[in-house]
């Protein structure tokens, strides 16, 4: 029997990194999230919530100085000669397919370690190689590592090929920090019931997002967002254009997220630091507004599902909002509010 998993609309906070992982969630081609921030920051939880918006995935740990063939897995070459076939012993990616992986400190990882999952990250196949006998399988996940920049740095090159990097605040205010107490002490005292209580709330997300990634070849990459984008991007002084195309697709992917039909300058702003805090070489870049005759959504649809709190961007504190309802008495309360940028 599966233990029970603290539900990602109960994490407390954190409200940039759960909208990136859901980004990533509607398109995986974003290429995944690196998180910065010291231990105890539930950055394992977050990661754990991901793999249940892609239909209950599995969630794979790469397992602390875990080899190179006990990653990639391993070829029987004596089976391979004796009985003319490849026998193969699958690895870490393949029991990763379908779901998300999870490398803690992925910066203490040798680099060429990280560079293989990368690269088997952005292609979704993973081909081993032995004394010329081949065997390849599909190895389709989200890769999510962490890193506490204080024990080491990752190289540029690396850094650049993750989609998205977030540093997560490790001083969380007073009453956020007692809530976060409240709901782990729930869900550890009773996780069934915890799961439970929060079905509703993760049941939207779900949905949400499976809307959002059904939508999301009906919103055009079109020549505005694109001229936005790498303008930004120069003035930013990124290196190559991975930040661009990232970009891009994150932008899609919010209008997506939103119901929206087409690109519009909210989503290249809501997810500009993502693209760009691992990559931008000055302190800070100006984007410039989306030009556009192409039809955005309509009032309504900008609303969604706000319900009773109102109409969205409305709010007045513009913080991210929650990604779903908190249980209450009465019920779920609707609340998926976006600020206007991160």
């Amino acid at each position: 029997m599966t233990a029970p998993v603290f539900p990602l609309a109960a994490v407390v906070g954190a409200d940039a990194l759960k909208l990136a992982l859901c980004l990533n969630a509607i398109d995986p081609r974003i290429g995944g999230v690196l998180i910065e921030g010291p231990r105890g920051m539930a950055k394992s939880t977050l990661a754990r919530g991901l793999a249940d918006l892609l239909g209950g995935g599995p969630f794979v740990t790469l397992p602390l100085g875990a080899s190179e063939e006990r990653i990639v897995g391993t070829l029987d070459l004596d089976a391979a000669l004796g009985e003319g076939r490849a026998r193969f012993a699958p690895g870490v990616l393949a029991a990763a397919d379908g779901g998300v992986l999870y490398v803690d400190e992925v910066n203490l990882l040798p680099d060429h370690l990280v560079d293989l999952l990368l690269d088997v990250a952005a292609s979704g196949v993973n081909r081993v190689e032995r004394d010329g006998i081949s065997h390849e399988h599909a190895a389709r996940f989200l890769l999510v590592g962490t890193m506490n920049p204080e024990e080491g740095e990752l190289r540029p090159q690396l850094l650049d090929r993750f989609g998205f990097a977030l540093a997560l605040d490790s001083r969380p205010a007073p009453r956020e920090r007692a809530e976060i107490l409240r709901r782990r002490l729930a869900f550890d005292n009773d996780p069934t019931a915890f799961v439970a209580q929060w079905e509703p709330a993760q049941a939207t997300l779900r949905e949400r997002c499976a809307q959002a990634r059904a939508c999301l070849a009906d919103i055009p990459l079109d020549d505005a967002a694109l001229e936005a984008i790498t303008e930004a991007c120069h003035q930013a002084g990124v290196d190559g254009l991975r930040a661009d195309l990232v970009w891009l697709r994150a932008a899609r992917a919010h209008a997506a997220w939103r119901g929206a039909a087409a690109i519009a300058g909210e989503d290249i702003s809501a997810v500009a630091d993502f693209a760009l805090r691992h990559r931008r070489r000055e302190p800070s870049s100006i984007i410039p507004p989306l030009q556009s005759d192409a039809p955005t959504s309509s009032p309504e649809q900008e609303r969604g599902d706000q319900g009773a709190e109102g109409a969205r961007g409305e709010a007045d504190s513009g913080d991210w909002g929650a990604l779903a309802p908190e249980p209450t008495a009465s019920g779920p309360r609707r609340r998926l509010a976006l600020p206007k940028k991160p």
